[in-house]
């Protein structure tokens, strides 16, 4: 008898996970649909931005439960493009990415949290320059699912957040005749996301 109850026990926990199971939504994250952008002062006068053109990664969901979401998303450091080759060349070298080095910078939720409507704060660990730090993310979405033209179902989202380069080992500088920097600390960073639905 003791043993029946035991077995009874297993398969009650078993059903009340069930829900959670069957709600869980794995997406690939679209890289010819997701825009990695970033913005940093220039001499202190102006704002240079560029993008990481390679984008991978997944989003796992859970339609019951929001802060069961996880995020895993590599972004290839040699992507790095700010329309002027001779700059990506100095951006890539071990003056700031050392892509050779490290080639690849990654973010791993590890905690979802309310914002307001439609509106989260993702928390987690960003590697960047080989250094991994917390950061929070500044997220809107996803919006509704819709239908491609093939069948797939997508989702899109939107986030900022923004770090100190330096705290990733990022230090290289140069002073000018005027006491300014040649480039500043505080680095924007905005994402564009659109997600497609893992085929079971």
């Amino acid at each position: 008898m003791k043993r029946l109850g035991l077995n009874l026990l297993t398969l009650a926990l078993l059903f009340s996970l069930l829900p959670s199971i069957a709600f869980a939504i794995e997406w690939q994250i679209d890289p010819a649909h997701t825009n990695v952008q970033f913005s940093v002062r220039h001499m202190m006068i102006s704002n240079v931005r560029g993008d990481f053109n390679k984008v991978s990664g997944t989003v796992t969901s859970d339609g019951q439960n929001p802060d069961a979401l996880k995020i895993d998303a590599v972004i290839d450091a040699g992507s790095i493009d700010t329309r002027i080759e001779k700059r990506d060349q100095h951006l890539k070298s071990a003056d700031f990415l050392n892509v050779e080095k490290y080639p690849t910078i990654e973010f791993k939720s590890k905690k979802v949290g309310a914002n307001g409507t439609g509106k989260w704060k993702v928390t987690g660990d960003l590697t960047l320059h080989g250094v991994t730090k917390e950061v929070v993310l500044d997220v809107e979405g996803p919006t509704a699912e819709i239908k491609d033209p093939i069948g797939n179902t997508r989702v899109g989202a939107s986030a900022t957040t923004k770090i100190n380069r330096k705290d990733f080992g990022l230090t290289w500088n140069k002073v000018l005749e005027t006491g300014a920097v040649m480039v500043g600390d505080e680095v924007e960073i905005t994402i564009d996301v659109e997600a497609v639905q893992k085929q079971s």
